[in-house]
């Protein structure tokens, strides 16, 4: 593990029950200097864009980050539209949480964009603990086994996991990167739920996760 104070804890376990029927969730509450939260992109833009008709959709806000920095999301594709279509929006509310740390601010236009409700509070948590321990971050996350299930309510699940080990805690202020060595906590696994809203975008409701899940471990 390599980056990120703690995110999604305590204030996402609400809705856990519901999310594990996909997966495996939940999280221990516990913070580390070196632990990691959720998402990012790369240099100017996200690596994982939605089309551009997506994009152009419902005023959506443009996610840039500073170089040095990426998100690589595999697993885009499914072959199903809708099942597309949240795994893009997924993406851009992990985007948008790191959008929030370089910009040093919880009030960003693209982090209530894409989360609502449980998620949006744990977001702003998450995004809050970098900005009171003075930290950034750098390198490269990678997200996999990326999965969607769409339910007949309107709502969809999306698990996934994270390779935190080539990213790393930088400190805003002086500068310096902490290059921690890989271990089993740089491999944290998600469970989210998202629900289309009259937008057309899939926000993000909650999410649990789990870090060290030997399901993500190489």
């Amino acid at each position: 593990m390599n980056r990120r104070p703690r995110l999604l804890t305590t204030a996402a376990v609400g809705a856990a029950a519901a999310l594990l029927l996909t997966a495996c969730g939940g999280s221990d509450g516990s913070s580390k200097d070196n632990d990691k939260i959720a998402g990012a992109d790369t240099g100017s833009e996200t690596s994982a864009s939605p089309s551009a008709s997506a994009t152009a959709a419902a005023g959506r806000p443009k996610i840039t980050f500073p170089a040095g920095v990426k998100n690589v999301f595999e697993d885009q594709k499914t072959g199903d539209d809708a099942k597309d279509a949240v795994l893009a929006d997924s993406a851009l509310s992990v985007n948008s949480m790191d959008d929030a740390i370089f910009q040093g601010n919880v009030d960003t236009k693209a982090l209530g964009f894409y989360n609502t409700g449980k998620a949006l509070n744990s977001a702003i948590t998450y995004v809050q603990g970098y900005l009171d321990k003075d930290y950034t971050w750098v390198g490269e996350t990678r997200y996999f086994n990326r999965n969607v299930t769409l339910s007949g309510d309107g709502s969809a699940n999306v698990s996934y996991c994270s390779d935190e080990s080539k990213s790393f805690l930088k400190n805003r202020k002086t500068k310096k990167v902490k290059n921690t060595p890989t271990s089993a906590d740089s491999y944290v696994l998600y469970n989210a739920k998202l629900a289309k809203n009259s937008q057309g975008v899939w926000q993000t409701t909650d999410i649990v996760s789990k870090r060290g899940a030997k399901t993500c471990q190489p």
